[in-house]
C-alpha cells in the first residue's frame, strides 16, 4: 500500500505544481502590465516596482492554491482512470477508499497551509503593499494620476481623469465631499496640465474651460455655477505620512478579533458584520482546498477523460462557481441577510454535500 499512495501522490503533485505555476503566471500578467506602466510611463523605480510584484505572489497564492489543488486531482485521477489503472486497481481488492485516502491526506494538509497563508502571509502582503503604493504616491505623485479610475490619494479630494497624454488631461473631475452632510463641491473641466513641484509632495494642476461649485455667502450650506477659463489649485500629500491603518483584509484571525471586541466596546453594539465576515471568510477559504480535493477525485473517475483540455475546463468551472457563489454570500453577509457563519460556509458545505454524494455514487458501483 506503501508504494501505491507514493505513486497516487506523485501523479497528483507533479500537475499541481504545474498548475500552481502556470495560474500565477496568468493571474500576474495583468499586474505585470499595470507595473511596467508606471516604470516605463511614470519614471517608477524599478525597484519599488520589483518589491509590489513579489508582494502580489502571496495575495494570489490565496486563489491559485486551491484550484491548483482541483486541478491536479482532475488530471491525475483523469489519467489514471482513462489508462484503465483505477479499474486493475480495484480488480486486485483495492478498495476506492484506500486509494481516496492519500488525497484526504493531502488535502487536509494544503487546507491547513492555506490557513497559515491567509492568517499571516496575505494579511502582511497586503499591508506591506499598501505601504509600499502610499510611499509610491509621496515620493512621486505624479505616478497617482490614473485614467478612468476614482483617485483618492489626496486629502479631501476625489478625481477622475478620462484620459491622460504626458502632463495633458482631459474631461477631468475633482470631487470635494463636505463635512456634516453638506452637498460635495465639485469642479469640472474639459482639459487641464499638471505640473509636480519639485522637492515636495505636491502637484500643481491648471484646469482650462469649465465650472467650479462655489460657496454662496448669503447661504453657506449651497453653492453656485462659476463658469471659468483657468483654475488653478495644488494637491497635496505632505498629510498622508501618518501610519497607515490596517484594513480588515491586512490583519490576521487575531488582529481581527481584538478589533471586534474594540470596535463593539466602543460603540456599545454587537454588530460586527464586516470584522465577522472577514474572519470567517479566511477560516472558511482556507479549507476551499480540501473541499476542491473531495470533489475533484469523484469528478475524474466518472468523467474518465483523456483530453486535457476538458479535463481543465471541468476544473475550472467548478473553481469559478465555488468563487462566484463565495463572493456573492461575502455580500450577502455584510449586509446581514442571513446569519454571517452560515451564509459564509454556505459554499463549504454546498460543495462537500455534493462531494460526498459522487463519492458515495462512486463507491457502490
Amino acid at each position: 500500500m506503501r508504494i501505491l499512495r507514493y505513486y497516487i501522490l506523485k501523479e497528483c503533485l507533479a500537475p499541481f505544481f504545474l498548475s500552481l505555476l502556470v495560474l500565477l503566471c496568468v493571474f500576474l500578467l495583468g499586474n505585470l502590465i499595470q507595473l511596467a506602466h508606471l516604470v516605463i510611463n511614470k519614471g517608477v523605480s524599478l525597484f519599488i516596482v520589483g518589491k509590489v510584484f513579489l508582494l502580489y505572489i502571496p495575495l494570489l497564492l490565496g486563489y491559485t492554491l486551491p484550484i491548483a489543488c482541483l486541478v491536479s486531482v482532475i488530471l491525475g485521477f483523469s489519467r489514471l482512470s482513462a489508462d484503465n489503472e483505477i479499474l486493475a486497481m480495484r480488480a486486485s481488492g483495492i478498495h476506492l477508499r484506500k486509494i481516496f485516502l492519500p488525497l484526504l491526506c493531502l488535502g487536509i494538509v494544503f487546507s491547513l497551509l492555506s490557513l497559515i497563508l491567509n492568517d499571516r502571509v496575505i494579511p502582511y502582503s497586503h499591508h506591506e503593499k499598501r505601504k509600499l503604493l502610499k510611499s509610491l504616491g509621496t515620493n512621486n505623485p505624479t505616478a497617482l494620476l490614473e485614467p478612468g479610475v476614482f483617485i483618492t490619494a489626496f486629502e479631501g479630494q476625489i478625481l477622475f481623469i478620462h484620459r491622460i497624454e504626458e502632463n495633458k488631461m482631459y474631461n477631468v473631475a475633482i470631487y470635494q465631499p463636505q463635512p456634516d452632510g453638506k452637498p460635495t463641491r465639485t469642479i469640472i473641466a474639459t482639459r487641464g496640465e499638471f505640473t509636480p513641484v519639485p522637492d515636495t509632495n505636491q502637484i500643481k494642476l491648471k484646469l482650462m474651460d469649465g465650472t467650479s461649485d462655489e460657496p454662496n455667502l448669503e447661504n453657506p450650506d449651497t453653492f453656485y455655477k462659476l463658469n471659468f477659463k483657468n483654475f488653478f489649485m495644488t494637491l497635496d500629500l505632505s498629510d498622508k505620512k501618518q501610519e497607515l491603518d490596517k484594513k480588515p483584509k491586512s490583519m490576521s484571525l487575531k488582529e481581527l478579533t481584538i478589533e471586534k471586541e474594540r470596535f463593539q466596546k466602543i460603540f456599545n453594539i454587537e454588530d460586527a458584520s464586516r470584522l465577522d465576515t472577514e474572519i470567517h471568510r479566511k477560516i472558511a477559504w482556507s479549507f476551499s482546498a480540501l473541499v476542491f480535493v473531495l470533489l475533484g477525485f469523484p469528478l475524474a473517475v466518472i468523467t474518465n477523460r483523456r483530453e486535457k483540455s476538458a479535463n481543465m475546463v471541468i476544473a475550472l468551472l467548478c473553481a469559478a462557481v465555488y468563487y462566484l457563489l463565495s463572493l456573492g454570500c461575502e455580500a450577502l453577509s455584510i449586509e446581514k441577510i442571513a446569519p454571517i457563519t452560515l451564509i459564509m460556509w454556505a459554499p463549504n458545505i454546498l460543495g462537500v454535500i455534493i462531494a460526498l454524494f459522487l463519492n458515495w455514487k462512486l463507491w457502490k458501483t
